[in-house]
């Protein structure tokens, strides 16, 4: 099942294509985050993809394919790129990642390594 939810708490089950496209059209000063996430009790893991709307007023979209180790990040001033990322994700289509070039930003969610953990308690 996927759930779309924004920065004020807004939470859509199952939401159409047109509820994503409001939900995005809305973001703006206080409500400048969305996420759509896939919740299913045979599915492992985190999956969702979910975009920041930056001062700047750019996107900032990531998304993430069940474990930290598949999280990625690019950017773009295309509402229109974004809608069809977060569209063709939501439909399970593999063509929606070809509007950009995604960095792998996995290193930012691994735990810490042991020597940095030793180093800290020191």
């Amino acid at each position: 099942m996927l759930i779309a939810t924004n920065t004020r708490g807004h939470r859509v089950k199952r939401p159409s294509k047109p509820a994503i496209g409001r939900m995005l059209a809305n973001l703006g000063r206080g409500n400048e985050h969305m996420v759509v996430e896939r919740q299913d009790a045979d599915v492992v893991g985190d999956w969702y993809i979910q975009v920041l709307l930056r001062e700047n007023n750019t996107y900032q979209l990531e998304h993430r394919d069940g474990v930290a180790t598949k999280h990625y990040q690019t950017q773009t001033v295309s509402q229109e790129k974004v809608l069809r990322a977060l569209l063709g994700w939501a439909t399970g289509t593999s063509e929606w990642r070809e509007d950009f070039m995604w960095n792998d930003i996995s290193s930012m969610f691994e735990p810490p390594s042991t020597e940095d953990t030793a180093a800290i308690t020191a």
